[in-house]
């Protein structure tokens, strides 16, 4: 098993036991592919759901560039939804499945 393989493998046991959502293999593996070499970064694999400039990062790269979403509040309310959902208490919080259940929550499936 890859690295890779098993990174997925531990992000869709976070979606199922912190977030109670079964994850779409398929689409969970594309969107840790698009993370690119982050996933192996300790500091860059992970987001703070507490660091404003962390989130804005998330809303601009993420869901600005890559998902071709407009900006607009309803953007702060999707991240603040999933930063709900994956559990303001939980530390580590993985990049993978933040941009995963972002990419659900809006609907963009097909971007990649």
């Amino acid at each position: 098993m890859s690295k890779r393989d098993e990174l997925i493998a531990k992000y869709a046991a976070d979606l199922k036991d912190k977030c109670g959502v079964n994850a779409d293999m398929d689409l969970l593996t594309k969107v840790t592919i698009g993370c690119g070499p982050s996933i192996y970064n300790a500091d860059a694999s992970t987001v703070s759901g507490s660091d404003d400039s962390e989130l804005a990062t998330v809303k601009n790269n993420f869901l600005i560039k890559k998902l071709g979403l407009s900006d607009g509040a309803d953007l702060d309310k999707g991240i603040e939804a999933v930063m709900e959902q994956y559990g303001k208490s939980n530390r580590n919080k993985y990049r993978a499945v933040v941009y995963y259940l972002l990419t659900k929550h809006f609907g963009k499936e097909t971007v990649y």
